[in-house]
């Protein structure tokens, strides 16, 4: 119930895709393909980085037509929606929502501290936000420890990405639109399902780091770690190390978890004299790792786990859902757009859904790579 004693209405969801020449032409497509939803309230945006400069007007534009006045959205390299995905070009992908209006509540900019958090204390205080939706610019240089702040604060468990642009870095959070983390906290009485899918397969054993100093791992088991890495890649691999370079991730185990999950990050340096390498990662002394492999096929064969991990906990289909996935997955994994939209449609069926391809995807705080994230709501 609302506090005027009238029924809060049902959560109901619309999407829509839009693609045009200009801003102007891509918004107004997906408008004209956008189910009106009486009394809708809130809405997700996403538009690829060729509009990035224009998510305002766009975001303004929306506002006027539908008269939603909430909106949360960020720029990817591509966007996504039912059963499509949209890739350099420009393109639009809207998620409209009817939620109870105290059933939600935006959050942020956070930038340069928590203060935001203190200006929606009176909603936290009645609400005990299950799903918190966040974007952010990952130019910021502490995204991840926000990530951990937020949780903390909150107790939300927080879904997302990373703005993906070649141009301006944008992140929408009602009318404000500013760098480090924004988004969305949504009431616990909102039932929600999410899943987690990796495109990397180990390729050797859990090994710990020995020594490391910030992102170089100096020895790994006690040896020197690019002994390791050639150990665990093969001969092949090892006779030709540039190779490696964009096929083989340094997976770090997330502690305490029992599916197997791994934050994957890229190999950035190897020194061959001192057989030495560096990874996107900051690690210490005792972490462990185990080197994975980029793979269509097993990326392929993860989704699809999800999906039916996914469809198992479903007591009927999905309302609506938000797909993040990483802007190497898609074409540039799969070989053709639609692959990972379509796997969602195969196992799912149709329903509305956006999303982006983000430059970092995140699923319970943490900041993945190589991933998709899907978020049902149901």
């Amino acid at each position: 119930m609302t506090g005027t004693g009238i029924p809060a209405p049902t959560p109901a969801f619309a999407s829509a895709t839009g693609t045009g020449a200009d801003w102007s032409g891509a918004a107004k497509a997906c408008l004209d393909a956008l189910t009106p939803l009486p009394g809708a309230n809130f809405g997700m945006l996403y538009v690829t980085d060729h509009l990035a400069d224009q998510l305002g007007s766009i975001a303004t534009l929306l506002r006027g037509v539908t008269g939603i006045t909430h909106w949360v959205g960020t720029v990817g390299l591509g966007v996504i929606g039912t059963g499509v995905e949209l890739y350099d070009r420009p393109a639009v992908s809207v998620l409209t929502a009817r939620l109870p209006d105290d059933g939600f509540c935006l959050l942020g900019p956070l930038a340069d501290g928590l203060a935001p958090l203190d200006a929606v204390q009176p909603w936290l205080r009645d609400h005990a936000p299950l799903l918190m939706l966040m974007h952010g610019d990952p130019r910021h240089a502490r995204i991840d420890g926000l990530l951990t702040d937020v949780a903390g604060r909150t107790g939300g468990f927080l879904v997302g990405g990373l703005t993906a642009s070649r141009g301006e870095q944008a992140v929408l959070c009602g009318h404000a639109d500013g760098p480090g983390l924004s988004g969305v906290m949504f009431d616990a009485d909102l039932p929600v399902a999410t899943g987690l899918t990796q495109g990397c397969t180990p390729i050797g054993p859990v090994r710990t780091i020995t020594r490391a100093d910030a992102h170089v791992v100096m020895e790994i088991d006690g040896e020197p770690a690019l002994a390791a890495l050639k150990a665990d890649i093969g001969p092949e691999l090892s006779a030709d190390l540039r190779r490696a370079g964009g096929l083989i991730k340094a997976g770090l185990p997330v502690a305490g978890d029992d599916r197997g999950d791994r934050l994957m990050r890229d190999l950035t340096a190897i020194d061959l004299e001192r057989g030495w390498i560096a990874i996107g990662e900051t690690v210490a002394d005792g972490q462990p790792v185990q080197f994975c492999r980029r793979d269509a096929d097993a990326a392929h064969a993860d989704m699809v786990r999800m999906l039916e991990g996914l469809k198992r906990r479903l007591s009927g289909p999905p309302k609506a859902g938000l797909y993040v996935t990483c802007v190497a997955r898609g074409a540039r994994m799969f070989g053709e757009e639609g692959t990972e939209t379509a796997l969602i449609r195969d196992h799912l069926g149709d329903f509305p859904l956006t999303g982006f391809f983000a430059g970092g995807e995140i699923s319970n705080a943490r900041l993945y790579g190589y991933t998709g994230v899907l978020t049902l709501f149901l």
